[in-house]
């Protein structure tokens, strides 16, 4: 049976008629599910928060639509679909994330389409980017953004691209192909993800030194936990006594499962649906599976309390707990928690050791 408070919110957003109705309706109904992490479940709350993004962007997108046929660019001339990174990808996003996109179209059929592409495809995402900024998502630091014309290409040329990456194990390229285990189209012709993937998982079969570079960098965030079991928080700044409950205890077993899936070929972006794939496919224990997963859920309820800022008129969150919300409560499951983390990285570093001769 569907629920009829998510079934008014996406009535709401296609309903939206310009970015002040969408912006109003994501403040609205942010706060409702703000207030449901009070009684609801962490995993409910984040399913709802990341259908509340998935329908705020593809509103967003079908708004820039509208823009460039008004101003006589008429419609997409091929297919498309509009990808989500980081935590959008893995639907993993809090209330204030930022933006992580690129976009893929069809390939055209001459070079007469292939220039209308370049034309409509170059405005129609610093359009979106521009919507999307006005209605609460500031983009992304590192221009991993679909108006970055090296993230808005054909399906020819990104496949071409990530043959690249592959073909050229440097740390940045390392950086970009794991950036991309993680995309996912949140709308648009779903198809062009589909064969971007199946070339993704194709290639790491046939390029084992990827593999490692892949293994070196996922050991490369250490879970915050100290050798006797203590929190290991912020010593110095302003941020003196808080925990970076992103980078220290999220970000570490993002990359584990990550790259455990990736080399079983498994096709999920979810980390939760990562780690269940990967216990149906006996890669995982009942038992590791279940901790991990009630690790993995304490964190994403962690970093739904980290810090938020104001940024240039645009909330972004810190990713860090002030010692101040850190309870005795807390820190107890935390530390729990963390060392499952922990464990799940030793078991990684382990795999590196045993296949590649790492450290």
């Amino acid at each position: 049976m569907s629920n009829p408070s998510r079934v008014k919110r996406l009535l709401d957003i296609t309903g939206a008629a310009d970015l002040e109705q969408l912006r109003m309706v994501r403040e609205r109904e942010q706060s409702v599910i703000a207030a449901e992490m009070l009684t609801s479940p962490i995993q409910d709350v984040l399913e709802s928060l990341n259908e509340l993004h998935d329908g705020l962007i593809t509103r967003a997108l079908k708004l820039a639509e509208y823009e460039l046929a008004r101003l006589g660019h008429g419609a997409p001339p091929v297919p498309y679909t509009y990808m989500l990174y980081g935590s959008g990808g893995r639907y993993e996003q809090t209330m204030y994330s930022d933006q992580d996109s690129g976009l893929v179209y069809a390939n055209p059929s001459n070079d007469i389409e292939e220039e209308q592409c370049n034309h409509f495809f170059s405005q129609f995402t610093e359009i979106v980017v521009k919507h999307l900024v006005k209605i609460g998502y500031p983009p992304c630091e590192g221009s991993v953004i679909a108006s970055n014309p090296q993230w808005c290409l054909s399906l020819k040329d990104w496949e071409q691209k990530v043959d690249g990456w592959f073909a050229e194990p440097s740390w940045e390229n390392v950086r970009y192909l794991l950036i991309v285990a993680d995309a996912r189209p949140v709308t648009g012709d779903l198809e062009l993800a589909e064969k971007l993937r199946d070339r993704f998982l194709m290639d790491i079969v046939q390029s084992p030194v990827i593999a490692q570079r892949m293994m070196e960098n996922t050991l490369r965030h250490k879970v915050l936990v100290g050798l006797f079991g203590q929190l290991l928080t912020e010593r110095y700044g302003e941020d003196t006594g808080s925990l970076d409950i992103k980078y220290g205890a999220y970000i570490p077993m993002v990359n584990a499962f990550r790259l455990m899936a990736v080399q079983a070929g498994i096709r999920e972006t979810s980390t939760i649906r990562r780690i269940i794939a990967l216990r149906e496919s006996k890669l995982l224990s009942e038992e590791d599976s279940a901790e991990a997963i009630h690790a993995f859920l304490f964190f994403l309820k962690m970093r739904m309390l980290s810090t938020v800022v104001n940024e240039h008129g645009q909330l972004i969150g810190t990713g860090k707990i002030s010692r101040e919300k850190l309870t005795k409560e807390m820190t107890s499951e935390l530390k729990k928690a963390l060392r499952a983390g922990k464990k799940m990285q030793r078991r990684v570093q382990r795999e590196l050791q045993h296949r590649f001769g790492g450290r």
